[in-house]
């Protein structure tokens, strides 16, 4: 007879919550002087950023972000050398940290610097596992050259035929713009499922001066229904209503694909860093095998972040809802298509909110 033995193993189940990225970003640009160039800075909502970075486009925009954030706001920022490449800028950035978004803070006048972007931002799925999404500063207008329906006509002209639904087109109307939608973006007291456009998120706060064209003619609702039409993230305003708001998070989808405003690919993003690292964790673990009781805890178990997601709050008799709706049965489907692979499909769903809202008034003259 053997000799008695007591073995005690600490098994890791994988249960614990997964480090969120959401309204982390990246802001790339020009440095504003040699000292800051090609290294990785962490700021947030605290930083003085006039005193850490010299005058600059990139500094202008953090300002813009920062302000727009509000309380808790993070970024990273990676100051460019001038001969230095904006790709390599980022792979580095990704090997220290992680981003929802990533800021491009110089301006893109060709089609090719846009798709470009995009198709760097794609890659980065299958070099480092990242789902990033992009916001690409545009050019605003050449006062000195251009009317407005000369600038209409080359922006048009610029998006035409691009599909680039990673990325969103923001054109540097007042000198900001960029900095501003970003920092909306991240700004906590709203879901990452919410439209820029949300009226009650409040006004933008530090736009730059309003621009006019070489006829000394101001920018007007209508050019920037024209832009918005056009899949350009604008901001814009409510005749009546006190301060500027913004338009639509408009990505450079193709004309009727999934993704083509920002509050559709944000939530699928997140669920796809998450599900991507319960996944890793079922590699060869034969918890995850074709038996029926396994293929139903496991549901149970990738579903668990659409569930997080989907959580809403009641207060005051008032929902507000979560990311995304809550899942329902069937929304998860696990198939074997061997012995040793097997392919998942979920479904995410999100709420509607109303961006068009017609109001009938009726009058009764039978009193």
């Amino acid at each position: 007879m053997s000799l008695g033995k007591v073995q005690v193993n600490n098994l890791n189940q994988g249960q614990g919550d997964i480090r969120a990225i959401e309204r982390h970003f990246l802001f790339v640009g020009r440095a504003g002087k040699p000292e800051e160039e090609s290294q990785l800075f962490s700021v947030g909502d605290k930083t003085d950023l006039e005193d850490n970075f010299a005058a600059s486009n990139l500094r202008t925009q953090l300002i813009a972000a920062q302000l727009n954030a509000g309380q808790n706001w993070t970024a990273a920022v990676y100051p460019l050398a001038a001969d230095e490449d904006v790709f390599d800028a980022i792979t580095a950035a990704n090997e220290v940290q992680s981003f929802e978004m990533v800021v491009f803070c110089d301006l893109s006048t060709l089609a090719v610097d846009i798709t470009s972007k995009y198709d760097y931002l794609e890659s980065l799925k299958a070099s480092h596992g990242r789902f990033v999404s992009g916001l690409v500063a545009l050019p605003g207008i050449d006062d000195a050259t251009q009317t407005w329906a000369q600038y209409e006509a080359a922006m048009v002209a610029l998006q035409n035929g691009i599909a680039a639904p990673l990325v969103v087109p923001v054109q540097q109307l007042h000198g900001n713009n960029i900095g501003v939608l970003a920092g909306r973006l991240c700004n906590r007291s709203v879901s990452i499922a919410d439209s820029p456009m949300r009226v009650a998120t409040g006004p933008v706060m530090g736009l730059g001066p309003a621009p006019v064209d070489s006829a000394d003619k101001p920018l007007t609702l209508a050019t920037l229904e024209t832009l918005a039409n056009t899949r350009f993230s604008v901001p814009q305003w409510y005749p009546d209503l006190e301060g500027v708001y913004w338009s639509d998070g408009t990505t450079l989808d193709e004309n009727g694909g999934d993704y083509q405003y920002i509050e559709h690919l944000r939530p699928v993003h997140k669920a796809s860093r998450e599900v991507r690292i319960l996944a890793i964790r079922r590699i060869a673990n034969r918890q995850l095998n074709s038996t029926p009781a396994s293929i139903e805890v496991n549901k149970a178990y990738f579903m668990k972040p659409l569930r997080n997601m989907s959580k809403s709050t009641v207060i005051a008799g008032v929902q507000f809802p979560g990311d995304i709706q809550p899942p329902q049965d069937g929304d998860i489907t696990i198939e074997w298509t061997s012995n040793k692979a097997v392919v998942i499909y979920m479904v995410i769903r999100p709420y509607n909110s109303p961006k068009e809202i017609t109001v009938n008034i009726l009058l009764d003259l039978n009193s």
